[in-house]
């Protein structure tokens, strides 16, 4: 595809988004100066109370895009999640179906407490998006949800981007899972075979990065009432987001748990985290192990009359590109018992030439060559991989 150059610096906006630096909410006003300034500062969530401190409000871009319509009908995903008589494990079933759809999308992150002997207030964090979330897969006992930014940007003369598409995370969601790849820090990923009666009526939740990559899995039971329903995982490791590695060099792995909760309006997933530091593959040090802990929020707000047929065509030209590059992910943990990265992929960037060739799959008028794709994922993926 050919970009201008504004475009391609777009895109790359719209990756970095993906990747976690942050952009202004839609909802958020345009920056304002002099006596206004403190005044126009608007917080929506999390912030440090009774402070005027202005180094501590929350990091930020003035990046913001146009407005959207709030969905305030329930869905038929959460109608059907309600229906009587389900058994446990279809009503668990539909409580992650519920996750699929279109949704305004705010991220808060705040660090509550800092256990350093000096303490050191870190700016909060705030990002946004405009995203649908697909489903890839659907099996009886496996689950895949593609999340994909749709996004619409107002430029500095005040006009309405066309739409920009960057593929964001992947959540797999696996029943009774006993064979889970795990992070265990120093940008290392290991096989590890839980016991059965360990895993009995729960879900295996794997997140995988921009590139399928893996990120972090855990497992945990779903809990229905009426009005919501909720998965909480176990706790579970996994390597420092953007938001913090571009910041923060003193620690370097996250340690917490998951909390989804699937609501009539769209769904929530909450971390609980402790910053971490390591010295070793699966060791903490014994001299101050944890520097703080944070709390994050995601909401996924279900929208409508929002234009996301790029994303479809996306998502639909390039399924098939990108289950390629599953099954070579696949294919390489399952022979090796552990997997270590030459450095983190968003921090390298290696993924790249996958992102521009299925781009590139997008306005073709032929399918992809298969011997072509596997050539550059093979090349790709080696690449990453410590050898």
């Amino acid at each position: 595809m050919k970009h201008s150059l504004a475009v391609l610096a777009t895109r790359g906006l719209l990756l970095a988004v993906a990747l976690g630096i942050t952009c202004a909410s839609a909802d958020t006003p345009p920056p304002a100066t002099g006596a206004k300034a403190e005044s126009a500062l608007q917080r929506y969530t999390f912030s440090y109370p009774i402070t005027d401190d202005p180094s501590l409000a929350p990091r930020g871009g003035t990046t913001r895009g146009p407005e959207v319509e709030v969905d305030k009908e329930p869905s038929a995903a959460w109608r059907a999640l309600q229906e009587p008589n389900l058994t446990a494990k279809e009503r668990d079933r539909r409580a992650i179906l519920a996750m699929a759809g279109g949704y305004r999308v705010t991220f808060d992150f705040l660090e509550i407490v800092d256990f350093r002997p000096e303490p050191a207030r870190g700016k909060p964090y705030q990002s946004w998006g405009t995203e649908y979330v697909y489903v890839a897969e659907d099996r009886d006992n496996f689950i895949s949800l593609q999340h994909l930014l749709v996004m619409r940007i107002i430029d500095k003369e005040g006009k309405v981007t066309d739409p920009f598409v960057t593929k964001h995370w992947r959540q797999d969601w696996s029943y009774e899972e006993r064979n889970v790849v795990e992070y265990v820090g120093r940008d290392t990923w290991k096989r590890r075979t839980l016991p059965k009666k360990d895993v009995a009526g729960t879900w295996a939740q794997s997140v995988y990065q921009v590139d399928d990559s893996p990120r972090y899995e855990s497992f945990g039971r779903w809990e229905h009432s009426p009005g919501q329903s909720t998965w909480i995982s176990a706790e579970t490791w996994r390597p420092l987001p953007r938001r913090e590695w571009s910041v923060r060099k003193d620690y370097d792995v996250l340690i917490g748990t998951n909390r989804h909760t699937i609501i009539a309006g769209g769904w929530v997933q909450e971390e609980n985290n402790l910053k971490g530091v390591t010295e070793g593959q699966g060791k903490l040090r014994a001299s101050l192990p944890y520097l703080g802990r944070e709390y994050g929020v995601a909401r996924y707000q279900r929208i409508r009359n929002y234009d996301f047929s790029a994303g479809d065509k996306y998502f639909e030209r390039t399924r098939s590109f990108w289950a390629d590059v599953r099954s070579a992910w696949d294919k390489r943990f399952a022979a090796s018992p552990g997997i270590t990265l030459t450095q983190q992929v968003d921090q390298g960037q290696l993924f790249i030439p996958l992102f521009e060739y299925a781009d590139s799959l997008v306005d073709a008028e032929k399918p992809q060559d298969p011997k072509e794709a596997a050539a550059l994922i093979d090349k790709t993926l080696t690449s990453m991989i410590r050898q």
